[in-house]
């Protein structure tokens, strides 16, 4: 049984939304210290979006105002609400231990590509 799952990427026109998700086992990761991580082409993988031991969710400067993360404790599920989407959004989208990622447990990620 993979550790992450990632799902709901596609391909969507620049102001759409989508909504991603991530189930996680139970027994490897909790919803609490679960955050999203994105890799645009090319690039570093860098985070997106997490929360704070204490619940509080933080997210990178360019996606203040425009995705929320969410999770549901009892489906063991971390969600990332992503609105008004860019151009400059487009990558493979991933979630992890956050803030720091643990090594060896990246799943296959989600493509969201942003293009008109």
């Amino acid at each position: 049984q993979v550790p992450l799952v990632e799902s709901g990427g596609g391909l969507v026109q620049p102001g759409r939304s989508l909504r991603l998700s991530c189930e996680a086992r139970r027994e490897l990761f909790s919803v609490a210290t679960l955050g999203w991580y994105y890799q645009p082409p090319g690039k570093e993988r860098e985070w997106v979006a997490g929360f704070t031991p204490s619940g509080t969710r933080l997210y990178a400067d360019f996606v203040k105002g425009r995705f929320i993360i969410t999770r549901d404790n009892g489906a063991n599920t971390v969600y990332l609400q992503m609105n008004s989407l860019k151009p400059e959004d487009t990558g493979v989208y991933f979630c992890n231990d956050f803030p720091v990622a643990r090594e060896g447990y990246w799943g296959q990620g989600t493509q969201v590509t942003v293009s008109a």
